[in-house]
């Protein structure tokens, strides 16, 4: 693998914290380095029926010889933060770059009232005052934080050194594609870029030091909050086809459309996707749920696999058909 970016490629919501926890156990990760925005984003990871949902934490804790680390393009909550850290018994592996953000009371007010918490429908989780402060180069980091002292680290050289060893690394992107605030449905988006790229320069790492770029799409889309989502259904159609879900930060229901084939290949574009990784797939096609052998999905399921692949020009290499993180089809070994 090399160094590997996990992206999402619509909207948040996708399934990166299964895939991310999968590929740790599976390639035996040295590093995860999560980028992107702060505890605005939640990652779900479940394993032998215990659900953990994370805000901070990289999702490749599941893999204990893994260094678990928060590159400084991250904003942290350092309660949050420490918190995850303590109840998955993380502390000894896991390290924050000196210059992480650091969010305070007076950003998380400021995310929810007015214009952030009205209008744009933020999490309130301080996340984009927080960045805004930090444009304006006033903001605390990490390294001003004595209870933060024990876990400072160096995120670009721990990366870039374990790369040049030949190491296996990958870098943690949050959110979706088209939150991103620069190619996303402004003004419905998050403070910060979320692409691949952005992700490589929220950890230190240039371009050609990537090896892969696994975009996660789920088989259909999701969004929640205010924002264009081509295709939407209602609520109840939603429940009918067990596409009703709520967001893993917010608890807040998630609106809901069939996969759209123009999006993900944008989101191709933008992102220089090099494999997809589709999820929930067991969702569209129940009588895939838990399958792990690419013959034994149904004939339906390689019939939409098989389109997303002649559609975006990549080949699907990871097909989640469960929540767990063993719920896999995975075609890298073919």
């Amino acid at each position: 693998m090399g160094c590997t970016v996990v992206v999402d490629g619509f909207f948040g919501d996708g399934g990166k914290g299964k895939i991310i926890s999968y590929l740790a156990v599976k390639d035996r990760l040295s590093i995860c380095a999560r980028a992107g925005g702060g505890p605005n984003a939640g990652h779900t990871v479940v394993r032998e029926g215990k659900v953990y949902k994370l805000r901070m934490i990289p999702s490749a804790f599941t893999y204990e010889k893994c260094r678990l680390l928060i590159g400084p393009g991250v904003v942290i909550n350092p309660e949050i933060l420490l918190r995850e850290a303590r109840e998955l018994g993380v502390s000894d592996r896991l390290g924050v770059d000196r210059q992480c953000a650091i969010i305070e009371r007076r950003h998380i007010e400021a995310d929810s009232r007015g214009h952030l918490k009205g209008k744009i429908g933020t999490t309130g989780s301080g996340t984009g005052p927080c960045n805004a402060e930090r444009a304006m180069r006033t903001v605390r980091i990490a390294r001003d934080l004595p209870e933060l002292r024990e876990y400072l680290a160096d995120v670009p050289l721990e990366v870039n050194e374990a790369l040049d060893r030949g190491e296996e690394v990958l870098i943690e992107g949050t959110q979706g594609t088209f939150l991103s605030l620069y190619h996303g449905t402004y003004p419905y988006v998050t403070s910060k870029d979320v692409t691949a790229s952005a992700a490589c320069a929220d950890v230190g790492v240039g371009p050609t030091r990537v090896d892969e770029v696994i975009l996660v799409l789920k088989a259909y889309v999701t969004r929640v909050g205010p924002g264009e989502l081509p295709g939407e259904i209602p609520w109840e159609e939603a429940v009918r086809r067990g596409w009703a879900e709520v967001a893993t930060v917010t608890g807040r229901k998630r609106r809901a459309a069939p996969f759209n084939f123009g999006l993900a290949r944008r989101a191709v574009m933008l992102n220089g996707a090099t494999q997809i990784a589709l999820t929930k797939v067991d969702i569209l096609y129940p009588e895939c749920r838990g399958v792990r052998s690419y013959r034994e999905l149904t004939h339906g399921a390689r019939g939409f696999i098989e389109k997303v692949e002649d559609e975006l020009g990549l080949p699907v290499t990871l097909i989640g058909t469960g929540p767990d993180l063993w719920e896999v089809v995975d075609r890298r070994e073919a």
